[in-house]
């Protein structure tokens, strides 16, 4: 996908701002499992996804836990909170599949913020968004069993991205739900015997969805 056809995705932009992306921004294609950014760097760049998708996590003690996915047409707030505030990076990021990105390189952005008051409402929707988000993790965490927030987990993966069965090893899921891998394996054998849950080579499917 080219960059005019990215930009004609990005309806809330002026076309003032739009010349000025092209000016500036870069339009990228990246291999899935590519890092595009990690805890402590200083970002250079905020992304806004046109196609693929991305997954945003931290680590902490050899653990890593999932924080959420940027979709086609969405942004990474904690790489755009990073920027306005000239911190470092605070989470990691990296490409769960082929992914073309629209880069908005963070010398401009704080410009943009200032004389493109449109721009400012693509990253409210974030925050709103990301912040309904983390209500809903900690119900997950303080009410609901490991069971159940696994299922929802794998409904998530699948609505994310539209693939069922997913590819997926039962590490990853451990480390996105901060557990252990032979607890997910326990829990994925308990599906399936309860027909839940299929495993075949092409991953895990959720049945009767």
């Amino acid at each position: 996908m080219e960059l005019e056809q990215a930009l004609r995705k990005l309806v809330l932009f002026s076309p003032a701002l739009k010349e000025e992306i092209r000016q500036s921004c870069v339009f990228q294609k990246f291999p899935a499992g590519t890092e595009l950014v990690r805890d402590g760097q200083f970002v250079k760049f905020v992304p806004i996804v046109i196609q693929g998708l991305v997954k945003v996590y931290t680590h902490t003690d050899e653990k890593e836990l999932l924080l959420y996915y940027i979709q086609p047409d969405q942004s990474c707030i904690m790489s755009f909170s990073s920027c306005i505030n000239n911190h470092g990076s605070r989470i990691f990021a990296i490409t769960e599949e082929e992914s073309s990105i629209l880069l908005l390189p963070s010398n401009h952005l704080l410009r943009w913020v200032k004389d493109f008051p449109e721009i400012n409402l693509l990253f409210y929707q974030q925050y709103d968004m990301r912040y309904s988000e983390l209500i809903e993790n900690i119900q997950d965490l303080l009410y609901h069993k490991l069971d159940k927030r696994l299922l929802d987990y794998l409904e998530e993966k699948v609505r994310v991205s539209g693939k069922n069965p997913v590819k997926i090893a039962h590490r990853e899921i451990a480390n996105d739900l901060g557990t252990a891998r032979e607890v997910i394996s326990r829990l994925v054998k308990k599906f399936e015997k309860q027909e839940v849950l299929k495993q075949h080579q092409e991953g895990i499917e959720i049945l009767n969805l």
